[in-house]
């Protein structure tokens, strides 16, 4: 039987390298971010823009959207009652 004993390996790692490349991670992460925020302020920006510029805010035109959708719903109900009514 061979009883030798192996010594454990070891990893070396260049504890500089790992520390530069979580940093330069870190880094990139930030700006990333920065980015993405600036980003997002420039699209909501144009947004808020768009529906100061609108004739008609949105609110109203969802108003009135449901308004149009009620009647027609209505009126469409009461073609049907009425066509119902004269076959029976």
């Amino acid at each position: 039987m061979n009883h030798h004993r192996q010594s454990p390996r070891t990893i070396e790692i260049d504890t500089r390298l790992v520390t530069t490349g979580v940093v330069l991670t870190a880094v990139g992460a930030l700006t990333a971010w920065a980015g993405m925020a600036i980003a997002a302020c420039a699209v909501f920006a144009a947004g808020r823009r768009i529906i100061r510029e609108m004739d008609v805010p949105p609110s109203q035109q969802a108003a009135a959207k449901l308004r149009q959708a009620k009647e027609a719903s209505r009126a469409g109900m009461q073609a049907w009652q009425s066509t119902s009514g004269t076959q029976t």
